[in-house]
């Protein structure tokens, strides 16, 4: 799957801008602020429907302007296909391809396979537990639409439940039997989640230690777990052990909506023992095997993107993963970087074709 051409108009700094790019390496450089990383969105927002940076739509429609339209041409399977997204300000989003709207996002995702390695993926160590879980289901959902939609069942019930619970608390009553519905509901779904997530778990956890070992050259050991209590016991067990707490809190306190990830280096928690460059490294290492797990189902090479790929670690490793893309088991590649020289010293060692694109101001 390539991405041959990209038009955007008035998305984010760029008022009107096109693009041709190379089927394997594209490299994005500028000064900060001239709008690498926008381009980099734009492609994931063809893909997923949504900024990988700011979700709020109207955030990322040009100043002074009152919509966004983001054309991408791509070649997939020996045919043409043609994405656009677009939004008007107060209107809701649009996503058509070949012509043709989606009756929802949802049925779009997947069909761009994508994976982005960015800075803002610090996040994933940093934050809460929500941003560990987007993290799994993004990666699931990308080849399992029946996932997704099972997702959405289920965070549609786990929000009609809470809103039952506060009703109880704010009249000062109480109905098991309503809230029994939504019990039952809720264990079938969550089963079905906590199903999935295991066993995608049990075959990407050997994939990013792989992967890991190969950027650090495995000088450090790394581990990434699973953490819910669905493991130990059914939903609808948890749900009734736990009734007395959810009436108190007025929300539901277990269940797949409150499951973790536990990632570790030398048996301790990266986020308090891991340096810059070994929390980048375990990143990385992360997206890549998402990009292995994804190409694995898909049968597709995602495309990726490198937001900032050189900030924070050394050059060993910049190496170690400039040649892990060297390979033909990779697809597209883009890149950006603030130094254009250092961006084509590193590419010009890879047997590669590339395209260097030069920013500044919004322009090409």
């Amino acid at each position: 799957m390539i991405l041959k051409s990209l038009s955007l108009i008035n998305y984010k700094n760029f008022e009107a801008i096109n693009f041709e790019f190379d089927h394997k390496i594209n490299c994005l450089v500028g000064n900060n602020g001239v709008g690498k990383t926008n381009i980099l969105d734009a492609i994931y927002h063809l893909s997923f429907g949504k900024s990988y940076f700011n979700p709020i739509t109207s955030q990322n429609i040009r100043h002074t302007s009152d919509f966004f339209v983001i054309d991408g041409h791509y070649e997939k399977d020996e045919r043409d296909e043609k994405v656009i997204v677009s939004a008007k300000r107060g209107q809701k989003k649009v996503i058509k391809r070949n012509a043709k709207t989606y009756d929802t996002f949802s049925e779009h995702i997947g069909f761009l396979p994508l994976v982005i390695i960015s800075p803002a993926d610090r996040d994933l160590i940093t934050e809460g537990s929500d941003t560990r879980r987007k993290f799994i289901d993004g990666v699931i959902s990308q080849s399992d639409s029946g996932y997704l939609s099972t997702l959405l069942k289920y965070s549609k019930i786990v929000s009609q439940r809470n809103s039952l619970l506060k009703y109880f608390s704010a009249n000062n009553t109480f109905d098991p039997t309503q809230l029994e519905i939504y019990n039952l509901q809720l264990d079938e779904f969550g089963s079905i989640i906590h199903k999935k997530r295991a066993a995608f778990l049990e075959t990407f956890i050997p994939i990013f230690i792989n992967r890991y070992h190969a950027i650090s050259s495995g000088q450090e050991e790394v581990s990434l777990s699973y953490q819910s209590k669905l493991s130990e016991t059914s939903l609808s067990i948890l749900l009734e052990q736990n009734l007395a707490k959810d009436r108190m809190l007025q929300y539901t306190s277990v269940g797949v909506h409150k499951d973790d990830l536990s990632f570790e280096i030398d048996g301790h928690p990266i986020k308090k023992f891991g340096s810059q460059g070994q929390q980048k490294s375990f990143l990385i290492a992360l997206k890549l095997a998402q990009f292995d797990f994804i190409k694995k189902q898909s049968n597709v090479n995602p495309i990726l993107l490198l937001d900032d790929i050189f900030d924070k670690l050394d050059e060993k490793r910049v190496e170690h993963i400039i040649k892990l893309v060297d390979d033909q088991n990779f697809g597209q590649l883009f890149i950006s970087d603030t130094h254009a020289d250092r961006t084509e010293d590193v590419v010009k060692k890879i047997s590669q074709s590339y395209k260097i694109i030069k920013l500044e101001n919004g322009h090409a």
